[in-house]
């Protein structure tokens, strides 16, 4: 009735040739506008507004974010009444591509899976629900990161199951690559993802590498398990063997396998491997990362075989591989996929049973022998660095040539969730510096940024070189590079001017890990933590002192424009020293950073020169 007034009274001030202010016609306009727009669709579940309440304004939901919930039905369990795997595995890989093709516009196919390691078992009457959502896209690949949980219906408890990253490559027609739009992350949450998916990305590519440097560098001597092998069973009697056909129902809306469908015959197989070695029946605990080599149609057959690699003491390694061919006198068969299934035996109680020793073939049996032990201790590796939360983390954490990759990706990670965290509060502003500080649990940490004219990418080239940072920093006496572990990752000894209450100096082991951005609008990064080096162990002389978290940020804000950021996060045993002497350490930052400004416009021109023993 309101708005049938107002549309009567603006017609007769129209007819009477009256100005109407332009406040009035556009609130008239828009209530008109929206008394005629069609009733909005809800979203499932969705509250509506009593009339005249006053709405309460929503979070912007990722338009890319799928939500699956499925009820566990005897249909979906094994012979214990828990969820198969392999129809989780369905379900995951069906929700992740729902959520590519939303942020894609066309279909999209599984490329790869990262490690998925199960926590918890999930029974009859349960509820599995999953999340997924894009947390960047690349080119024509985008990362895809989902979330299960289940959920009881009859005490409301809720427990996580396992968190995945997948990678799906958007198809255009005849299977030509698409080039994706940007993603623009909006919450802190997706601001994090966004920039660590990067950080995956290039673990991911460099995986295959760090498998075959740790294999090259195992003595042979300690490659075989050095256990009793009298009761060895023969690797052959868990071979298995299994045919499938590819039938509509297999398939997704482009008639390809899905990605899912196929992980959960592999894992139909590999618990058959697995349990002709335990005689008992299997728990999958990990997945690792495998690669979709190429895809597969209806109509196709595909050949599914298992064998257990290695057995340890109380789990069992199966490699499981699946291969494809059009029709059954074809006599080439297309490698579709091969994965590797960590499994374990459960007693009553709940606890790893201790398995028999696997006795391998010789030739290709000892390989797949020998790299088991590999990816063993990567796995284990990885998920010590990078499962844990930055706070459970030791500070220190051993380095070796087997977890360098991991260490490197936690270094960075750590510095860009540090930088990602919304909570930073201004502390000081003194002509161009501006300092920030951050307190959460039991750490604080400084944010020091300025703008600097210099380009972003010698102002990277020459902060990421520590031995030049006593030239800006007066902490530093120096800095030794004792190795190199490859372009973008070094290790540096370095000895620090200011006295510990032991009075003596202090010294540190750091590892620094640079990366140039990945695309535009990416910052480059220098991210610095500490490490324990066989090489050099504390010494009397010095305080070994630690970094947990700590580096540089250096964005381009024009040609010759850039900002420059520094973080640290301080760890306990600093707190004592900040907490009584803030003052004085808000100036003693700031004067570092003044030098640290005229250190850069000093040598801006002369890089080529000075970088060359770099």
């Amino acid at each position: 009735r309101a708005t049938l007034l107002l549309s009567r009274c603006l017609l007769k001030m129209v007819k009477g040739n009256i100005i109407i202010p332009e406040e009035i016609l556009n609130f008239c306009c828009n209530g008109l506008q929206g008394s005629t727009s069609p009733p909005r669709t809800g979203e499932p579940g969705e509250r509506e507004e009593a009339p005249g309440a006053m709405a309460s304004p929503s979070p912007a939901r990722n338009p890319t974010e799928v939500q699956m919930s499925q009820l566990v039905l005897p249909c979906h369990t094994n012979h214990r009444g828990e969820l198969s795997t392999g129809q989780l595995l369905k379900w995951i890989d069906t929700a992740a591509c729902l959520s590519a093709e939303r942020h894609a516009g066309c279909p999209c196919v599984t490329a790869s899976m990262d490690d998925i390691y199960f926590e918890h078992t999930i029974s009859v009457g349960q509820v599995v629900n999953i999340k997924a959502k894009v947390n960047r896209a690349f080119n024509s690949s985008m990362e895809v990161g989902i979330q299960v949980s289940y959920e009881d219906l009859c005490s409301g408890k809720h427990c996580s199951i396992c968190k995945a990253y997948a990678t799906f490559v958007a198809q255009g027609p005849l299977g030509s690559k698409v080039r994706l739009k940007p993603l623009s992350p909006q919450t802190e949450e997706e601001k994090i993802e966004y920039s660590i998916a990067a950080e995956r990305r290039r673990m991911r590519l460099v995986h295959k590498d760090t498998l075959k440097d740790l294999l090259t560098r195992s003595p042979p001597a300690t490659e075989l398990e050095t256990r009793d092998g009298s009761g060895a069973v023969p690797a052959e009697r868990t071979r298995v063997e299994s045919v499938e056909l590819v039938l509509p129902p297999h398939a997704n809306h482009q008639g390809n396998t899905f990605g899912g469908q196929i992980m959960a015959w592999m894992e139909n197989v590999a618990t058959i491997a697995a349990s002709r070695l335990c005689h008992a029946h299997p728990t999958l605990r990990a997945i690792e990362m495998f690669h979709f080599r190429g895809p597969s149609q209806v109509g196709d057959r595909l050949v599914l075989k298992a064998i257990v690699n290695n057995a340890f003491k109380n789990s069992m390694e199966v490699g499981v591989s699946a291969e494809a061919y059009g029709q059954e006198m074809s006599v080439s068969r297309r490698h579709i996929n091969s994965a590797f299934m960590t499994f374990v035996v459960l007693d009553q109680e709940g606890h790893p049973r201790t398995l028999p020793m696997v006795a391998p073939e010789p030739g290709d049996g000892e390989r797949r022998y020998r790299e088991a032990s590999a990816r063993k201790k990567i796995r284990l590796d990885r998920k010590y660095v990078v499962s844990c939360k930055q706070t459970e983390v030791p500070l220190s954490v051993p380095w070796d040539q087997s977890n360098k990759v991991y260490l490197s990706y936690n270094n960075v990670s750590a510095l860009k969730m540090l930088v990602a965290n919304a909570n930073w509060a201004l502390a000081r502003e003194k002509e161009k510096v501006r300092m920030y500080t951050l307190e959460e649990d039991k750490f604080l940490s400084f944010r020091i940024e300025m703008s600097v004219c210099i380009t972003a990418s010698r102002a990277f080239s020459l902060l990421s070189n520590l031995r030049r940072r006593h030239e800006w920093d007066s902490h530093y006496v120096s800095a030794e590079l004792v190795q190199k572990v490859d372009d973008d990752d070094m290790i540096y000894h370095v000895v620090s001017q200011k006295l510990s209450h032991e009075n003596k100096p202090q010294d540190f082991v750091i590892l620094a890990s640079r990366r140039k951005p990945c695309s535009k609008g990416d910052p480059y990064v220098v991210a610095f933590r500490s490490v324990t080096l066989p090489t050099h162990p504390a010494r009397a002389e010095f305080t070994r002192g630690e970094t947990l978290c700590s580096g540089f940020c250096i964005w381009p804000e024009s040609e010759e424009m850039s900002k420059v950021a520094y973080y640290n996060q301080a760890t306990p045993g600093y707190l004592n020293y900040v907490t009584t002497n803030v003052v004085g350490l808000s100036s003693d930052i700031c004067s570092t950073f003044e030098a640290c400004e005229k250190f850069l416009l000093k040598n801006k021109e002369d890089l080529i020169s000075r970088l060359q023993d770099f």
